[in-house]
């Protein structure tokens, strides 16, 4: 996949306990305020911040669809403020409903990726009215999603990251050698997918090193609880879409295959539907195209 320049806009901040955060909006000449603009929720880990959603955001620019699209910076990256603390699901769900409530002020339809699902289910628990339609890209595997780690644990994991040993893992982490093999083991379906557009973009994300508090916050486990209830409460309209090579491996160490985490997501989501799409786990970046041409007719029906 050749690698084409970065969509960007002007970079502008709103400001939420007390920390400027970052975020930025995109249209085209198409853009109708009368439609509910896309709400990105951007992934945690090394290097990552909303620039994840760069290669998204130009395909759908040039669908020439009507929706406006938000994209913020999460607390602890990118261009937000990187206070060291431990971040919660609701922590960054408080931020996006300022995000809400001061600057985009009408409902949206929140896309999320990956394991930043927990923060979506926080935003819609403070806020429903604001949720018009949910679209979960590569959301983690079930047992993940329903299967709690101990609060005790999750403390011994943070207070390690917090220390010097974590702050020395973290540069080792953040080295492309590393990236790349992180990347194709974990992520893409292609190894050659792993572009220099994705190696350079999580190469500079990661320079700051106070960027580790909210990759810390993830791989501590603080978003990882038994969501399930709230999961069979989202009344919102759902789209739910898997890669067909996706991969993950429970706390059960057993690989779940798609098309049984499909079947798990649409048991318990109230107004879901679903649908596979080329690629492995980061599919608005890895397979760009067909995730806009899916995600389509639904923000057409719930727009």
């Amino acid at each position: 996949m050749q690698s084409q320049s970065p969509a960007k806009s002007e970079t502008q901040f709103y400001t939420w306990n007390h920390l400027h955060c970052a975020y930025e909006v995109q249209s085209n000449d198409c853009a109708d305020a009368n439609k509910p603009p896309l709400l990105l929720i951007q992934p945690i880990g090394v290097g990552l911040s909303r620039r994840f959603w760069d290669r998204f955001c130009r395909a759908w620019l040039q669908s020439r669809q009507p929706n406006q699209i938000y994209n913020p910076d999460l607390a602890g990256c990118g261009e937000s403020d990187m206070p060291q603390r431990p971040y919660s699901p609701e922590d960054w769900a408080d931020q996006l409903l300022v995000l809400l409530q001061t600057v985009i002020q009408r409902p949206v339809i929140l896309i999320v990726q990956g394991a930043s699902f927990p923060i979506a289910i926080s935003l819609w628990q403070k806020a429903p009215v604001f949720i018009q339609g949910l679209i979960l890209a590569g959301p983690p595997a079930w047992k993940i999603m329903s299967e709690p780690t101990a609060d005790w644990q999750d403390q011994v994991s943070w207070s390690l990251f917090a220390s010097p040993l974590g702050k020395a893992f973290y540069r080792y982490a953040r080295r492309q050698q590393f990236i790349r093999s992180f990347s194709v083991r974990q992520l893409f379906a292609d190894p050659d997918a792993v572009d220099a557009e994705w190696l350079s973009a999580l190469e500079a994300g990661s320079r700051h090193l106070d960027s580790r508090y909210a990759v810390f916050s993830f791989l501590a486990g603080f978003w990882r609880r038994d969501w399930q209830t709230a999961i069979e409460s989202l009344t919102t309209p759902t789209l739910v879409l898997i890669g067909n090579t996706a991969s993950n491996i429970s706390r059960s160490a057993k690989t779940e295959p798609p098309d049984q985490r499909m079947a798990d997501y649409l048991k318990h989501l109230p107004q879901a539907e679903g649908k596979f799409v080329p690629g492995r786990n980061v599919l608005p970046y890895e397979s760009t195209a067909a995730f806009v041409e899916a995600i389509v007719p639904f923000i057409q029906q719930h727009s």
